[in-house]
């Protein structure tokens, strides 16, 4: 099947704009549930009544995982950030109300995967980490206490996608049932890689939002940058991540 060339490239999977349906084409790479395991999981937020592109298929193209879903036509708030940056608050203001509506929802730990699992899974498996790192990581994790709240996992203003009556929310692969100051922090800690300013205003406006401590929320920092180890992104840097660990650890 020939879809052309894709319209974007993540660092798992290349997407494509067929037929007035968005095609999400996997990395040979990934396990082989992968496109099953994000389809539910965007299907669970989907019948929570959020903004969220329908599941149309989950299927197989060229050999590759895939998953077929419907076309959102707008511009994501990051791309219309980068054309007005002086309009930075504006958009930030809209992604935290929009945050607060995910973490609103008190999910059905059945439905969705556990935040305390996907993130002990990934300090594990973070190859960056000594043997020590990660057991005081672990152990920190375990003592946390938090309730149970939607999570998005990956949220920041490239993945809200903003068309003539509304924001729709992208990309829910990273999502989980867990605590939504650790969503918080990881969205925070995104923004820092490229801009402290940026960052440090969209918590601002969260936590002005959600009455929220500012404390409360940096607790997580250990814990979310060494989980993020385990990703190898390309963009990030392995070194500013094992300062946050060593920091706040």
């Amino acid at each position: 099947m020939d879809l052309g060339d894709p319209i974007a490239k993540g660092n798992t999977a290349k997407i494509y704009l067929s037929d007035s349906k968005i095609v999400k084409v996997f990395n040979d790479f990934l396990p082989p549930g992968e496109a099953i395991n994000e389809a539910n999981k965007q299907k669970y937020a989907y019948s929570c009544g959020l903004p969220v592109p329908g599941i149309l298929d989950v299927t197989k193209i060229n050999g590759k995982q895939a998953i077929v879903m419907e076309y959102v036509k707008g511009e994501t708030l990051g791309d219309l950030f980068l054309k007005d940056k002086e309009q930075a608050e504006y958009y930030l203001y809209i992604s935290v109300d929009m945050q607060l509506k995910i973490h609103s929802i008190r999910p059905d730990r059945e439905a969705i995967e556990p935040m305390f699992n996907k993130l002990s899974h990934q300090i594990e498996n973070a190859e960056k980490l000594t043997g020590k790192q990660k057991s005081v990581l672990l152990k920190k994790l375990d003592s946390f206490t938090y309730g149970n709240r939607l999570c998005h996992g990956d949220f920041h203003l490239f993945n809200l996608i903003k068309t003539d009556n509304q924001v729709v929310v992208i990309d829910w692969v990273d999502s989980s049932a867990g605590d939504h100051r650790a969503d918080v922090y990881r969205t925070y800690l995104l923004y820092s890689q490229v801009s402290i300013e940026l960052a440090d205003m969209y918590l601002q406006l969260y936590c002005d939002k959600s009455g929220i401590l500012r404390t409360n929320i940096l607790h997580w920092a250990p814990v979310i940058a060494g989980a993020r180890l385990a990703e190898n992104v390309s963009t990030e840097n392995s070194e500013r991540l094992l300062r946050i660990v060593n920091q706040h650890g």
